[in-house]
């Protein structure tokens, strides 16, 4: 498929603009990668400033079920504060319906990071599709940002090892194209810490090693995420922070649950804690980290981390090691 017809296959353009964002931003889905050894076309969508160049590039992958369509509140925060924004559709995403016998099913933790590489290797088809992109991202300033699902995705690409459940070893599948990560309420480690359910259904929870996962990133935990796929309750989401080495921080959102007050989507239905405040301090804390993790300018993350030590404030807590 040619890069005109990429942006011409179903492709929307809308220009968005509000009193909280610094610039307009464009944002056109699908653009289509082609993928025939995947089984169907990677869909993406992608976001970013009308204006400015050397643009650093952020790939967020969405939660179990989710797809191209959630996570407005991050997606359209950072694009419209300077960043490229791509967001993939994967396999397991309620919109592409895999059949429960299908037998990607096993294997999607790994499609998902093969999804995330393969948006990397397309970038000059991205960028063709996107009206007045070409030329203005920063290849060598690049991020992975994920939430639940997609944390170990974005993980993975940090150095991450997950045990393969059909051949029981644990590839060193990082990508050093990417700088630095975002973990938002990302499952920690696996063994006597989940629920039976969880070590039954979801293979690739069961013996994640952390210890590899050196590049620099920002783990976000609400301290009332109690999820069902573990026994030991919220904490197990700052495992990503306490058992990676490296430069790592930790935010720490007080009474936020697995949506972290709203980052899924903009509509109430979407979120079990709607919590406009915890939104924007992940907004906030994430741009600040994304900022200053990729070269860009560290002052709002010196003021981050400022406001944030210790118990003081009444929506977070920001430490880091």
């Amino acid at each position: 498929m040619t890069a005109p017809a990429l942006a011409a296959a179903g492709a929307t353009a809308t220009a968005t603009a509000t009193a909280t964002v610094t610039a307009p931003v464009v944002s056109v889905k699908p653009v289509v990668l082609p993928a025939p050894e995947r089984g169907r076309d990677l869909r993406l969508r992608v976001s970013a400033p009308v204006t400015g160049h050397g643009l650093p590039v952020v790939l967020l992958a969405h939660g179990f079920g989710s797809s191209l369509d959630g996570y407005g509140p991050l997606a359209d925060h950072w694009a419209a504060h300077g960043f490229v924004v791509i967001q993939p559709t994967h396999l397991d995403s309620k919109s592409v319906a895999l059949p429960e016998d299908d037998p990607r099913r096993p294997g999607l933790w790994r499609s998902r990071v093969e999804d995330m590489k393969r948006v990397l290797d397309g970038l000059d088809l991205v960028e063709a599709a996107v009206p007045g992109l070409r030329g203005r991202p920063d290849r060598s300033r690049v991020a992975a940002a994920g939430h639940s699902f997609g944390g170990q995705t974005a993980g993975i690409l940090l150095g991450l090892r997950v045990r393969d459940p059909a051949t029981g070893e644990a590839e060193d599948l990082s990508d050093p194209r990417v700088k630095a990560g975002v973990l938002l309420a990302t499952a920690g480690n696996g063994g006597d810490d989940l629920t039976p359910f969880a070590a039954q259904h979801l293979p690739w929870l069961r013996h994640p090693d952390f210890t590899h996962m050196t590049t620099p990133a920002l783990v976000v935990a609400g301290d009332r995420d109690d999820l069902p796929f573990t026994v030991r309750g919220a904490d197990w989401t700052a495992d990503p922070y306490v058992l990676s080495p490296g430069r790592k921080s930790l935010l720490t959102l007080f009474g936020a649950e697995h949506f972290l007050g709203g980052i899924s989507g903009y509509e109430a239905a979407e979120t079990t804690d709607e919590n406009p405040a915890h939104v924007a301090l992940v907004q906030r804390v994430t741009l600040a980290y994304l900022r200053h993790a990729l070269g860009v300018d560290s002052t709002d993350w010196t003021a981050a981390r400022r406001d944030l030590a210790g118990t003081t404030h009444p929506l977070g807590r920001l430490d880091s090691k």
